[in-house]
């Protein structure tokens, strides 16, 4: 009776340990995170299971996962980037020839505004010269007019035309030049004629005399000249009064 006793009380005990012991593991795996789910999903074994046919294993799922090189379509990729240096092709095209239109625009302001420069220096050129050259008809009357006949009056005659002639020269060297009419054919565009003279001694049209001298400023003309110009002897006058007459046109 007594041995059964001590047995009860050794299997008792037995028990006792063994679940403080569970009890114990299951505390050390809670501490380190571990738990049966996650202990078997890391650990569990890659196994093969028959096809439903029979006609084979297959393979786990890690096994049957494709890498992403595998997946990549080259061709697509090609096709997309030629695409993307097509357009940046064309859209240098388009930034090229609007540069080029830019630069002829502006060559074409450049020689347009250097022209309107040029014309409008022009322009006060010949005001300024138109100015002056009533001055220098008044020379040129002077020195055809005045005949000194006193050495002082030789003096002063000689003082005003050495100014006459360095004016002269300072328009010479601007392209100034003085118009030679006579002889000439008569040129609307060159003369005007405020006088007609009936002739026989020179053909119609013909300049006879410069009444007030013409300028140029190189191709521009400055000043018409007024000229005399030659006409066809009228019928039944003389010639002797047609070579002295002159009317006014």
């Amino acid at each position: 009776m007594i041995d059964e006793e001590n047995q009860l009380e050794n299997t008792q005990n037995s028990a006792v340990e063994s679940s403080e012991n569970a009890q114990g593991a299951a505390s050390a795996s809670e501490e380190i995170g571990i738990t049966e789910e996650g202990l078997s999903d890391a650990q569990a074994p890659v196994v093969e299971e028959e096809t439903s046919d029979g006609g084979g294993t297959e393979l786990g799922a890690a096994e049957v996962s494709e890498s992403p090189a595998d997946n990549f379509d080259y061709n697509a990729a090609i096709a997309e980037l030629t695409n993307e240096i097509k357009n940046l092709k064309l859209q240098l095209e388009e930034r090229t020839n609007q540069c080029v239109r830019i630069a002829a625009d502006f060559d074409n302001y450049r020689k347009r505004t250097q022209r309107e420069r040029e014309e409008l220096e022009q322009q006060i050129k010949c005001s300024t010269i138109n100015e002056l050259l009533p001055v220098v008809d008044n020379f040129e009357r002077a020195r055809s007019q005045i005949k000194p006949q006193t050495e002082q009056e030789t003096n002063i005659h000689k003082s005003y035309q050495s100014v006459y002639k360095q004016l002269v020269e300072c328009l010479k060297r601007i392209g100034v030049a003085p118009m030679r009419s006579e002889g000439k054919e008569f040129d609307p565009n060159l003369h005007e004629a405020v006088m007609r003279q009936p002739t026989t001694e020179h053909p119609e049209g013909t300049v006879l005399e410069e009444l007030q001298r013409g300028y140029m400023l190189g191709d521009r003309v400055l000043r018409h000249a007024l000229v005399k110009v030659a006409a066809a002897p009228e019928p039944g006058v003389d010639s002797e009064e047609n070579n002295q007459g002159g009317s006014e046109s």
